[in-house]
This record gives C-alpha cells, sequence and structure tokens, in this order.
C-alpha cells in the first residue's frame, strides 16, 4: 500500500499525521492567535467580558465590528478569530437555548450550552470536506446563582476559568492575570482589570469606539452589553492610571540620568 505524501496530512483534516497531529486543528488555532485580544474575567457578582476591536481604518465605523453577542438572556460570548465563523456557532447557541427552552421550559444552563457548542465544533474536525471553525469562544453567564466562564477551542475542547484571554494577546494577559487577580474581586474591579489588560496589549491604543464590554451580572440574571456611555468612565479611569504611572516612570530615569 502506498503511502500518503506528508502534504496528504497537511490538506485532509480526517487523516492524523504519522506523529497524531491534525495540522488543520492546529492551523485553525493559529487563525485565533492572529485574532483581537477578547478577555473574560469570573467575579464575585457575575462575569465580564472584554473585547478589542482593532480598526484597521478611520473610515470604519467601530459600531459595525461586532465581537460580543448575546446567546441568551443571561449568556453571552466575546470572540477572537474568524468573526464570520463565530457568528455560525453563536447562531447555533441561540438555537440550541430556545430547544431547551421549548421543551424543558426553562433556560439552558450555561456548561450545557458550551458543550453543546463543542460538540457542534469537534463535529467539524471529523467529517470530510468541512474545515473546524477559526475561532475560539468565551463563554460568560449566569446560572443558578453561579457564574460561568468557559473555553471554546477550535478542536472541541471546553476549559472552565476564573480569568482568561484569546487571541493575540493571550500570553501578555495570562501573565498579569496570575499577578493580580483575585478570586474576591467585585464586576467593577473586573472592568478596570480587564481595561488594564486591553491597554498593556494595545500599548495604550484602545478608545471608547475600539473597546466593547457585556455584562452577565449575578443578582440581574441577565447579561448585557455595555453602551459607550457606561464604558467611557471606566476607560478614563485606566488610561489616567496608566498615563500617570508611565509619567512617573519616566521622571524617575530623567532623574537617573542626571
Amino acid at each position: 500500500m502506498q503511502m500518503m505524501p506528508q502534504m496528504g496530512y497537511d490538506r485532509a483534516i480526517t487523516v492524523f499525521s504519522p506523529d497524531g497531529r491534525l495540522f488543520q486543528v492546529e492551523y485553525a488555532r493559529e487563525a485565533v492567535k492572529r485574532g483581537t485580544t477578547a478577555v473574560g474575567i469570573k467575579a464575585q457578582d457575575g462575569v465580564v467580558l472584554l473585547v478589542d476591536k482593532r480598526l484597521t481604518s478611520r473610515l470604519l465605523e467601530g459600531g459595525s465590528v461586532e465581537k460580543i453577542f448575546q446567546i441568551d438572556e443571561h449568556i453571552g460570548a466575546a470572540t477572537s478569530g474568524l468573526v464570520a465563523d463565530a457568528r455560525i456557532l453563536i447562531d447555533r447557541g441561540r438555537v440550541e437555548a430556545q430547544i431547551n427552552k421549548i421543551v424543558y421550559d426553562e433556560a439552558i444552563d450555561v456548561q450545557t450550552l458550551a458543550k453543546k457548542i463543542c460538540d457542534f465544533k469537534q463535529a467539524y474536525t471529523q467529517i470530510g470536506g468541512l474545515r473546524p471553525f477559526g475561532t475560539a469562544l468565551l463563554i460568560g453567564g449566569v446560572y443558578n446563582g453561579d457564574n460561568y466562564l468557559l473555553e471554546t477551542d477550535p478542536s472541541g475542547a471546553l476549559l472552565e476559568y476564573k480569568a482568561t484571554a484569546i487571541g493575540s494577546g493571550r500570553s501578555i494577559v495570562t501573565e498579569m492575570f496570575e499577578e493580580k487577580y483575585k478570586e474576591d474581586i467585585m464586576l467593577e474591579d473586573a472592568i478596570i482589570l480587564g481595561l488594564e489588560a486591553l491597554y498593556k496589549v494595545t500599548e495604550g491604543k484602545i478608545s471608547i469606539t475600539t473597546v466593547d464590554a457585556g455584562l452577565a451580572e449575578l443578582e440581574k440574571k441577565r447579561f448585557r452589553i455595555l453602551s459607550a456611555e457606561e464604558l467611557e468612565p471606566y476607560l478614563k479611569k485606566v488610561k489616567k492610571r496608566n498615563e500617570k504611572a508611565e509619567g512617573a516612570s519616566e521622571g524617575g530615569k530623567q532623574g537617573k540620568e542626571k
């Protein structure tokens, strides 16, 4: 029997390479790594999701770049990677949420919804002629008095986090969260921490038009996307704090040089 050339394993997502790799899944992960940074933080009173929209032109209308979505009344998601792929998954999640409501007459559990989306993603790594979804989702929500933050991988893998990030700035944000995240954090401080992470990733190039945020609030049992008016005070506070720190650092350097 003739052996398949290495290129064959590279192009066929249903075939493992001799060393047990699925190259197309790995390429899908690379698409996520090249995407803009999305951040998720679990707080005592809810979950916050934030995204850097990275507008590539000043002619773009910021509101047309959508990277945070509401799936159900109590669940939302942030995406990194191919946004068009993410929309398909969001639509799938919305359908699953409605099916659950019709069949069981109750809202869907956050973990159950995330698993259903992951099952859908995983199927695209097995069926011939299809490619994996080139997007990862951070799914945040509240259910039965608990907060949930889950990450879906292009392979269909599912992990739950206290705080995490996806996209190009993942390593920078994770390092920052390892140092600064506390389990007793409240939503308002979580928003500030998330914005500080995006500020660091973008080297200060964030504005109210390039950042979106969504909250799943435990008390209200609802997910909502923050308006620009609600988010702006937090952004101003983060910018002011960082500019002050940068000014102090610059002053210290000049003092040493003298």
